[in-house]
This record gives structure tokens, sequence and C-alpha cells, in this order.
């Protein structure tokens, strides 16, 4: 074979598609590559590169110039001290009820009382029963006298004379007998009316009229309870401490007592009891706080603020009125006057107010400010008019 004039041209590489296919992935990751960075771009480079500024909100609040002065805030409940759910001892269909909520009750009053129809038919018999047997008496006794007087003269025998003192005696017994009865349906009679156990209110009407009465709810149609009365000169406002604050707390110490329903008035109060023992579900200890004077606006079941003060203070300071105020931290002074920011759009908004007297860690606020409005608390140099803001998680 001539290898001379043989052609190699088909065994030659072909370098060029290598080359292609090589520049074709390098492309696709390249692109990968930056599609990856516009993703992570877009979703965390504004966030690296954002001016907004972290800030918390304090909240304006109504307070009274005495609240300053406490060394320690509890939240609690009116309660009063002596209530009752009064039920009846009998059972039967309820036939009269003088009451309704709202009314005051004197102990002993009459204030329900159940069907007694067959009870008072009892008695009725009963009386008679004892009428009967004391005419009876009457007879046996005569004869005993008689037969005894005969006895006595030979005239009788024992026999005789022992039958007329057995006739008598049980008779004696037949009358204690009747008036047991007696008093037993008397009880019954009485076990009919429901009265009031001490003065108080009426809180609740828990049966109405014709309702069945149970003492213990003996069916699910019954009623156990036929009204809930209070004592309303028992009131105390139970309040929640944290255990670690209890110690804070100590017998008579002055406070004060706001109730939720009417923010405006305060009454002077004192520490009346710290119940020894504490919940371990919520680490408090529960105290009660007693109102050294009150009207009748204060309700049971009303929640209420309490301020312990550490030292005594003036009753006059108590009945001031309240004024808002918020945290000095919040506000800035710049050319005689003061500022506070607010947000809007997550945007700091520059607002002017008027301050008042400073108050511990607050200031009270004149104008330019409603109560609930919040504002940024803690400002700093970065807190200008319309700077980016967003709250601090």
């Amino acid at each position: 074979m001539d290898t001379k004039n043989a052609d190699l041209s088909s065994l030659k590489i072909n370098r060029s598609d290598k080359e292609n296919n090589s520049k074709g992935k390098t492309g696709f990751i390249i692109a990968a590559i930056v599609i990856i960075f516009i993703v992570l771009g877009y979703f965390i480079l504004p966030k690296i590169l954002s001016g907004a500024v972290e800030v918390r909100l304090s909240t304006a609040v109504l307070q009274k110039p005495g609240q300053t002065a406490a060394s320690l805030n509890a939240s609690g409940y009116v309660v009063a001290q002596r209530k009752a759910a009064i039920a009846s001892k009998g059972t039967g269909r309820l036939i009269y009820l003088s009451v309704v909520e709202g009314d005051k009750v004197k102990k002993n009053q009459i204030i329900a009382r159940l069907e007694n129809t067959d009870i008072l038919a009892q008695l009725d018999e009963a009386k008679a029963n004892l009428k009967l047997v004391q005419a009876d008496l009457i007879n046996a006794e005569n004869t005993f006298d008689r037969e005894r007087e005969l006895f006595n003269k030979g005239l009788s025998s024992q026999q005789q004379f022992d039958q007329a003192e057995a006739d008598y005696n049980r008779l004696l017994a037949s009358i204690e007998a009747a008036k047991a009865r007696i008093k037993q349906y008397e009880v019954a009679l009485e076990n009919t009316l429901i009265r009031a156990p001490f003065d108080g209110t009426v809180l609740t009407k828990n049966a109405e009229v014709g309702e069945i009465v149970a003492p213990f709810g003996g069916s699910t149609t019954s009623k156990t309870a036929v009204v809930t009365i209070a004592d309303m000169s028992s009131l105390l406002v139970e309040a929640d401490v944290s255990e670690s604050n209890i110690e804070m707390i100590r017998l008579n110490q002055d406070c004060e007592i706001t109730l939720d329903a009417y923010p405006e008035k305060s009454y002077a109060a004192y520490v009346f009891k710290i119940v020894p023992t504490a919940d371990r579900s919520k680490a408090t200890v529960l105290v009660k706080v007693g109102f050294k004077n009150y009207d009748s606006r204060v309700l049971p079941e009303m929640s209420a603020k309490v301020s312990f003060f550490t030292n005594p203070i003036d009753t006059s300071v108590v009945n001031q009125k309240p004024i808002l105020v918020i945290p000095s931290s919040s506000v800035r002074s710049e050319d005689g006057k003061s500022y506070v920011f607010t947000i809007s759009d997550d945007k700091a908004v520059k607002n002017e107010i008027i301050t008042g007297q400073k108050l511990g860690s607050y200031v009270e606020v004149i104008s330019g400010l409603q109560a609930g409005q919040k504002v940024i608390s803690d400002l700093n140099e970065k807190i200008k008019d319309g700077v980016e803001v967003k709250l601090d998680k």
C-alpha cells in the first residue's frame, strides 16, 4: 500500500466543537449567577442599603400627678368580700319574687316564696290532731285520778289503776309527738320562704316566678340560686402583684385606686391584706386593697388600676384631675420650642407641642397631642422630619 498518498484528514480532531460547548456551559453558569445576584439584590440589598431608622413607640396617656410618685402599679377588679347566692332549703315552684337587680334588702327580709299549700294543709292537720289528743287527755286524766282515788280506798284493782295510768301517759306522749309534728311542718313552711341573710344589694336575679327551685339543682330544669346579693360596704380591689415586686408591698400602705370606667376620678386607698400564697401559673400574689372612702359609682367586678406609694401621700394629690403625659425621652427641644415625632407612611413626622410640668420621667403635654396617640421614644440625632423609620422588633 502506498502510504504517501493516504488521506489523513479524517483523523484530524475538531477542536472547534469542544470549544463551542465549553463556551456555552460557561455562559449558562454566568447567566445563572447573574440571575441569583439580581434576586438577592432585589430582596436583600434594599434592606441592607435602606436608611430606615429603627424606633420604639410610646403612648400619650392620661395620668394623675400623684401616680408619678407610685413605686408600683397593678391592675385588678372590684370584688365584694361579702356576697351570697341565695337559694331555698326546700324544693318547689317559685310563686313570689319581690326584688329585681339593684334593689336594696335588709337582713331577714322575705325576698321570695315557694308554693306551700300542701305544707299549710299538713300543718293544719297536725294542729287539729294536737287538739284531738288534748281532748282525749282530759278524759284520760280524769279517769286516772278517779282510779287512783278508788285504788287508795281499796275499791279498785291494781290492773285497773295501771291501765288508767298507762292511758294517761300514752296521751301525754302523743301530745309531745303532735307538737313535734307541728314544729316539723312549721320548719318546712319556713323553708319555702327565702330571706336575705344580711343587708345588701341585689346583683343578679337567677330565677323567675313559675320556675322550679331546688336546693341542689335536682334537675337540668330547676334553679338553685334565686338571687345573688352583695354587701356594698365590703368592696375591695383584688390586684395581682408580681412575686418579684411583692416585697414593695406592706400592710396599710397608702394607695390610689382608679376605675377604668371613671378615669377622671381617683379614690384614696390602703393595703388591706396580702394573701399568703402565690399563683404559680401567673407568678403573682393576690393583694386586697381597701377604699378609704368611695361612692355609689363603685360597683362589683369593675376593672381598676392600683398605684402603690412608698411614702404617705396627701389626699389632695389623689383628687387632682388626670393630665396628658409622655416620656421625657420623646420630647426634643429646639429654639425654645418642644417637638415630638409621630409616624406616617413609615416616615417620621415632626409635631410641635406645648409642655407643662415635669413629673419624674414624664412630662405634661398641654396641647399638640391626644390621649392614645403614639410618639417615637428615645429620640436620637438620626431621627429627623421625613426620615424613613421602622419599628424595632
